[in-house]
């Protein structure tokens, strides 16, 4: 009679462990890309909407901040302005920072279409996506020194919506947070553009639309799409405009047969944080060769014609 009580105790246990294990599982199954990579270091850069907005800093091996003044990289994840996680870029985060620098990934406010319709006049969901990431990046910039970065050296980007959202807060000198620190601007000396989505309806707002704010000057940037976006078309319209000003600081890097988003699974992962290592290595904020191997799958970036 024990012994068939303790066994059924066994079993009773084992379920209820089961059980309450499950919620956990289906949280990670359902989670955002990068959700298996390691975590960073968490800090909160601001509230705004009366939540903390979160940011994962991660940094180099043997990192000592009252001594290293390395390149940063902030990075902005994508999701249609209303979604996503910056786990999106957990795994490029980690890999900069093996290779010396800090990087960081960001999170902002996000908003569905239904929500965005009740913010105050004059705001709008992506205009609040901006002002968080120009938060973001004066934040990073105004803890240099508790971070062991350059804040002369500071090199932003993003995927999708992140790219878009980081190109306005770096380019627009509008979207401000009045409670930001007024000394420090948001200026970068590299991007890092994975699809960037340019809406070809940015142009009934601008202060979202990137277009308005194309001149000659721009910082270097390795821009990555596959052929297959419907993205691409407001890409190929702002750089159009970029190339009638003469400007020859963009690496435009196309994956064949390849559509939106194609960046955040391997083999093609693995080739664009590659390309984007040796990008980094060409302007100096970083030195030797990548640490990744390219896929034996044998798929290759092509650079774009008439750069």
């Amino acid at each position: 009679m024990k012994h068939t009580l303790a066994i059924l105790t066994a079993l009773l246990l084992a379920v209820a462990s089961m059980l309450h294990a499950a919620p956990d599982a289906a949280k990670k199954s359902k989670g955002g890309l990068g959700d298996d990579a390691p975590a960073g270091k968490p800090y909160t850069y601001k509230e705004s909407a009366g939540k903390p907005r979160r940011m994962e800093i991660y940094f180099p091996p043997n990192h000592d901040p009252s001594k290293a003044k390395v390149p940063g990289v902030i990075l902005f994840h994508g999701g249609g302005w209303g979604g996503g996680t910056l786990s999106q870029f957990r795994v490029a985060c980690a890999y900069f920072a093996s290779r010396g620098l800090v990087c960081a990934t960001a999170e902002y406010q996000m908003l569905s279409a239904a929500d965005a319709k009740k913010l105050p006049a004059g705001e709008t969901r992506k205009r609040v996506c901006v002002t968080d990431a120009k938060s973001a990046i004066r934040w990073f910039k105004q803890h240099a020194t508790e971070l062991g970065i350059d804040p002369n050296r500071i090199i932003t980007g993003g995927g999708s919506a992140g790219g878009h959202i980081s190109a306005l807060a770096t380019l627009n000198p509008g979207l401000n947070d009045p409670a930001d620190p007024k000394d420090i601007d948001t200026s970068v000396v590299a991007y890092l553009w994975f699809n960037p989505a340019f809406a070809l309806d940015d142009d009934k707002d601008a202060e979202i639309d990137v277009l308005r704010y194309v001149k000659s000057g721009l910082a270097p940037a390795i821009v990555f799409f596959g052929d297959q976006d419907g993205w691409k078309k407001g890409w190929d319209i702002t750089h159009a405009k970029w190339k009638s000003l003469a400007t020859k600081t963009i690496d435009l890097q196309i994956a064949p047969g390849q559509s939106h988003s194609f960046f955040n699974k391997d083999p093609w992962q693995t080739l664009t944080l590659i390309a984007a290592d040796r990008f980094l290595v060409k302007l100096g904020l970083l030195t030797g060769e990548p640490t990744k191997t390219a896929p034996a799958s044998g798929e290759k970036l092509i650079p774009a014609a008439g750069q």
